[in-house]
């Protein structure tokens, strides 16, 4: 997990400090919207043909990580 992890990195002077791939101009949430809007990783890689699997990977785990916490009601 950690190797796919390691190709996300956070710049601040590169798409303003959000997290990208590999330190290209290809955010994480780029790579999210493609893929909810039905594009393949398959057509993301003809697409981008700097991208390997393992790129789209990080990307989905970086975000089940980012979104993997509790919530708690207050108002109960």
């Amino acid at each position: 997990m950690n190797n796919l992890l390691s190709r996300i990195t956070t710049d601040p002077d590169l798409c303003g400090g959000r997290p990208t791939i590999r330190g290209m101009r290809v955010r994480v949430v780029d790579i999210l919207d493609l893929l909810s809007n039905e594009l393949t990783p398959e057509q993301i890689m003809t697409e981008l043909p700097y991208f390997e699997l393992d790129d789209i990977k990080a990307s989905l785990k970086y975000a089940s990580l980012k979104f993997d916490h509790p919530v708690i009601n207050l108002n109960s």
